[in-house]
């Protein structure tokens, strides 16, 4: 790395204090020099005892982390502050749920010197210790029969590539043209990427810079997380029609013709097991290829849960979001706001 090179590493937290612990050791576990590594920790109002929690990782690793705090105001708001308190000539933003690959900072590195990036985006994924659900979940996350092919797991995305803080990264000169996040409380990294689209700048993917993501720990919470998503993509839509695309409709779609299939095949006399088999079975497939590709068999029941829960949590979230904004042309829908992470 050069001497006077520096990467500021940018991670908002609120009441994450059972996960941080995860993140602060995959940085310490990078392999490159730490001396020109921050990692800031910007606390969007925790009371979960975060603060003493990074003060305490601060005399255990071997490179500078940074506490700023805020009271609650989201996200976006909170990595807002750590841009502004950030020093890096390259920028990179990991999520308080994930932990980083050992070579993620040395690839990153890597592909910037080599391709000039303005901005990247890499992937997500699953660990051993992760837990079923969480398993289970990442599949559905990632694969490319559900939200892998634009979210960034594939050479050949199904649309337009959006980096998403999870696991993304800016140069300094990019921050200066385009600065900071938006007001959005969902989608506000989609937002964000989409600026640094029209700007013009190269925006890179590197498949291999991979961060491990613990995502929900409850259906509940997924629920609530991918219905968030599908009416902030109605909002995304709103704000430009670049970010609504074709492929954006596909979960409302399928449940839409679900609804309408059901009497129209009732009508057909036939039985209610040939009417279950028939939509039981695309599941059961895309399921038994889930736990295959994880080499996990005991996730199968739960991706039988866990898939019809996103499609449907997304479509019915886009679905209420898009009469809202396009045909009633009202305001803003937000979604779950109170008790989100509960």
């Amino acid at each position: 790395m050069d001497s006077a090179f520096l990467i500021s590493i940018i991670t908002p937290t609120y009441n994450r204090a059972n996960e941080l612990a995860h993140l602060f050791h995959s940085i310490e576990k990078q392999n490159t020099n730490l001396e020109k590594i921050e990692l800031i920790i910007s606390d969007d109002g925790s009371t979960d005892g975060t603060k003493a929690l990074v003060q305490l990782w601060k005399e255990k690793v071997h490179y500078k982390i940074k506490y700023i705090s805020q009271e609650n105001k989201g996200p976006g708001a909170a990595r807002n502050h750590g841009l502004k308190t950030s020093s890096g000539d390259l920028i990179l933003f990991i999520d308080s749920d994930c932990e980083a690959h050992p070579d993620w900072i040395k690839l990153i590195l890597n592909d910037f010197r080599k391709n000039k990036f303005g901005a990247f985006g890499g992937p997500d994924g699953a660990k051993e210790d992760f837990t079923d659900l969480q398993k289970a979940i990442d599949y559905s996350m990632t694969s490319m029969f559900t939200t892998g092919g634009i979210r960034g797991h594939s050479d050949k995305m199904l649309s337009k590539f959006f980096p998403r803080t999870h696991n993304m990264g800016i140069s300094r000169e990019i921050y200066n043209l385009v600065g900071g996040f938006g007001n959005l409380r969902h989608g506000q990294d989609i937002e964000f990427s989409n600026r640094i689209r029209k700007a013009g700048a190269k925006i890179s993917f590197i498949k291999k810079a991979l961060v491990y993501h613990r995502r929900r720990t409850s259906l509940k919470q997924f629920f609530k997380q991918v219905f968030n998503w599908g009416v902030a993509r109605v909002n995304l839509g709103k704000i430009d029609s670049d970010m609504l695309e074709p492929i954006h409709f596909l979960p409302t779609l399928s449940i839409l013709v679900t609804i309408i299939s059901l009497p129209l095949l009732s009508s057909l006399n036939l039985s209610v097991l040939v009417i279950v088999l028939i939509f039981f079975l695309p599941l059961l497939f895309l399921s038994i290829y889930g736990a295959y590709i994880k080499n996990e068999i005991k996730i199968l029941p739960l991706l039988l849960l866990v898939i019809p829960i996103q499609i449907m949590g997304y479509g019915i979230g886009f679905l209420q979001a898009y009469i809202r904004r396009f045909i009633f042309n009202k305001n803003e829908l937000i979604g779950f706001n109170k008790n989100y992470y509960k």
